[in-house]
């Protein structure tokens, strides 16, 4: 049984290379174990023979928080194979730990219940942000109130119940980006908490600026093909020790199996993100050049994300790509395309998204790996095809029929 991975230090200097340290870390322990790929423990129980020493240790850790010494107990408690994922992204964030979840959004959620656990349920936040994390925050599900206000107004909306600032640099999907460092220093005690989804530690890494949480839907670029689903907070471990016991309540863990895929897709990240951002420079300077772009938004940061605003219609732009995969999410191998005002930013109030800069003509491309050309191509068919009519010969009503 693979145990060993759940003892691997999270706190081992960082003296290598970060593409580096993507193939390496979490795997540390593996030529002495006679192992050359990470093994996969599926288990969700492990037999244990000393009921009163289990007893000690579930007793400890329901007072700290910190990870088991010895053999796993439960799954939900923690698991060999997801601890060398959270091992491994600590190291690239250059945190101490890190705790992953089933989802995105269940890390999210974990990091507002701990904070509110402590009384504190108020959460000062920047748009723009992903859709369901505006939703989130603003519908007051989790019993939180927030405080929407710009990067300049985040010192003025602390208030003593204040438990985190919360900002996604580069954001979705404008790819605006504030300041974390300025951030951070209007922030004063209150953690700021970086959504880096979109950026991974390969681009920034917002502890290096004054964020003491760092938050990422690994569905995306840690993944990185389209095939697994989970989320990742990197931190201290004070605070990851108050994840792990909001973990163990409510249950959102992250599967085995993608624990697995998120640690083989963390050797890769820096040539996935390095070669999808190559692409995705050239993309946007060329579309910023097209007659019929009205706009196009890429990071100082760089990065594989390209948002733009066409003068036509975007939904006819999304029924005309071939080659580029009309669908949500991103930071796949393949190129994605969508239309946020209709899906991942449709559960926003109108007047909060258009006022964040998502208007109905904005376009969201996550570039992945194909040949530049073959993206352009696509585009520019796509860009110029006339709209598509039914068997009837007659224009979808969606579909716009005066100028």
């Amino acid at each position: 049984m693979d145990t060993e991975a759940s003892m691997l230090p999270s706190t081992t200097p960082r003296s290598r290379a970060l593409a580096t340290e993507a193939v390496h870390a979490g795997r540390d322990d593996l030529a002495a174990l006679g192992l050359h790929a990470p093994p996969i423990d599926l288990s969700t129980t492990y037999p244990s023979y000393d009921s009163r020493g289990e007893a000690e240790r579930i007793d400890a850790f329901a007072t700290t928080g910190a990870r088991l010494d010895g053999p796993p107990v439960y799954a939900r408690l923690d698991n060999p194979t997801t601890a060398r994922f959270e091992t491994a992204l600590a190291r690239l964030e250059g945190t101490a730990s890190a705790v992953s979840f089933a989802s995105g959004m269940a890390a999210l959620t974990a990091v507002l219940l701990a904070r509110a656990s402590m009384g504190l349920r108020h959460v000062v936040a920047v748009r723009p942000l992903y859709g369901c994390s505006d939703h989130l925050l603003g519908a007051g599900l989790l019993g939180t109130e927030v405080t929407w206000t710009d990067p300049a107004g985040i010192a003025g909306a602390i208030r003593p119940d204040t438990g985190l600032v919360m900002v996604e640099t580069p954001a979705n999907p404008t790819l605006a980006e504030v300041d974390i460092r300025a951030v951070a220093y209007s922030c004063g005690s209150v953690p700021l908490l970086v959504d880096n989804t979109f950026a991974t530690p390969v681009l920034q890494r917002p502890v290096e600026h004054g964020a003491r949480i760092v938050l990422h839907s690994a569905t995306k670029y840690l993944g990185g093909h389209g095939d697994v689903m989970g989320g990742v907070v990197a931190c201290d471990e004070e605070f990851a020790a108050r994840l792990r016991q909001v973990r163990f309540a409510t249950g959102g863990v992250l599967h085995p199996m993608a624990g697995y895929l998120l640690l083989r897709g963390l050797s890769t990240l820096p040539v996935r993100v390095r070669a999808a951002s190559t692409s995705a420079a050239e993309l946007s300077r060329r579309l910023t050049a097209d007659p019929r772009i009205a706009r196009v938004h890429y990071p100082k940061v760089g990065g594989a994300m390209v948002s733009f605003e066409v003068y036509g219609d975007p939904h006819r732009v999304i029924s005309a790509v071939r080659l580029i995969t009309p669908a949500v999410s991103l930071g796949s191998v393949d190129t994605l395309i969508q239309h946020p005002a209709s899906i991942s930013h449709r559960i926003v109030d109108e007047g909060d998204r258009q006022a964040a800069g998502v208007g109905d003509r904005l376009l969201r491309m996550s570039v992945g790996l194909e040949d530049v050309e073959d993206l352009w191509a696509d585009l520019c068919q796509a860009l110029s095809d006339p709209p598509a009519r039914t068997a009837a010969g007659t224009v979808p009503e969606w579909l716009p029929t005066g100028r």
